[in-house]
Formats: C-alpha cells, structure tokens, sequence
C-alpha cells in the first residue's frame, strides 16, 4: 500500500497509469484509439471492413469517419500488433517531446502528414494508414537525432537515420512483400523534414509547414497577455 502512495500522503499512481499519464496528449489518445480498434475488431464489436480507407466509400457513401480510422486500426490482437504499438508510442512520444509537448505543433504535423498519406494512398492500394503515418514520425525522429546510436535485438548497431531503413527492411523479410505503406511514410517524413528543418536556414528563418495562428488558437486557445509587475517603490492599494 505504501509503494502507491504520495510522497504529500496523496494518493499516488500505479506504474502503467502513471506510464500513461506521462504521456504527451496526441500520443496518449492515439495509441489508445489503436489499440481499441484492434479490441472491437477482436470482439467483433467493429468489422475490418468498416474502418479501411476507400475514396469511393468516403465521398460516395459519406462514411467520413474512414479518413481517420484508416490511422487507427493495426490488426488484430497479435506480435504484429505489439511491435507497431511499440514503435508508435515511442517515437511519436520522443518526437511530441522534442517538440516542447505543444499539442498544436505535433497535432499540425499529424495533420499534414495524415493529409498527404490520404492523397497518396490510393495511387498504391492502401486501406490502412496507420504504419505509414508512425513511419513518417519514426523518420522525422532519425534525421533529428543523427547522432543517437540504436541497436537492433542487440545485434546491429547504427546510427538514428538508418532506423527507417533497418525497419522496412525487417518488414521485407518477416512478410515477403515490399511495404508500401512504410515507403509511403518515409517520403512524406522526408517532405516534412525538408521544409522544416532544412529549409529554413537556407532561407531566413521561414518555416512554411509551421501551424497557422487559427491552428495554434483552436488547439492551445489564445495565449495568456503577460503580467505586468508593480515597480518596487509604487504604491499598492491594499
């Protein structure tokens, strides 16, 4: 009883909870809508067919939910579906960090990468969008860390920006097929790494994939005007 109790005598979390609280916001409420599609599927509470993205269901039946659990669905409950959670949850965690945990930042990344995914996708045939888009996080992660040393099973080691490659790689061999979707994810990440990162300096300062004011306002509200403090001499009714 001690071990979850605060060190105020509040009561404290359990190790999952507080794994999951601590958590940035988009993060958090992805992986859980992941893995409660894949729950419903398993229960078939929800069927498969309900959840991939088509653009003739989308706009010609106007099931508009399917432009966003095309990103949510991993398959059902299996190895597969714990090594794409994992690799979810990691990378769009250290990148939403690395990004001062502003939800309107990280959400407008989604957003954008999401955007473009769905325009792409049915020039190759993909139903489901989930792997490309945790690709295109897993990307963006590797070429701002160049440096960080990964290491695979404890066997390979390497640099940050051959994560995407080693990954798709080990996808090449564990199912035979080239992964469309993780080659589709690691092109967009590219765009956005591009525009965000290098181009920037080349061109003073200007970001163009930064969010708008409109963007930053609906997610985050207004920011705050700043306090002004009273000067040290001036007199202060009471």
């Amino acid at each position: 009883m001690a071990n979850v109790m605060g060190g105020d005598g509040m009561m404290g979390q359990f190790p999952l909870e507080q794994w999951f609280y601590e958590m940035p916001v988009c993060t958090r409420w992805w992986m859980t809508a992941a893995l409660s599609a894949s729950i419903l599927v398993q229960c078939r509470v929800l069927n498969p067919f309900q959840l991939f993205y088509s653009v003739r269901t989308v706009f010609y039946r106007n099931q508009y939910w399917r432009l966003v659990t095309t990103f949510l669905y991993f398959g059902p409950l299996s190895l597969d579906l714990l090594y794409h959670i994992f690799f979810l949850q990691r990378y769009s965690r250290l990148l939403e960090e690395s990004s001062g945990r502003s939800p309107a930042h990280f959400s407008w990344l989604l957003a954008f990468a999401s955007t473009l995914l769905l325009c792409i996708a049915p020039m190759f045939s993909m139903a489901f969008l989930g792997s490309a888009l945790s690709s295109t996080l897993i990307y963006i992660w590797s070429r701002k860390n160049p440096d960080t040393m990964l290491s695979l099973l404890g066997l390979l080691a390497f640099r940050a920006p051959y994560l995407p490659w080693v990954l798709l790689c080990f996808s090449l061999v564990m199912h035979s097929t080239v992964p469309k979707d993780e080659l589709c994810g690691i092109v967009v990440g590219h765009i956005w790494y591009f525009f965000n990162d290098v181009y920037p300096p080349l061109h003073n300062g200007h970001s163009p994939l930064d969010p708008p004011a409109w963007w930053v306002r609906l997610i985050e509200g207004r920011p705050q005007p700043p306090v002004e403090e009273a000067p040290e001499d001036a007199t202060v009714d009471v």
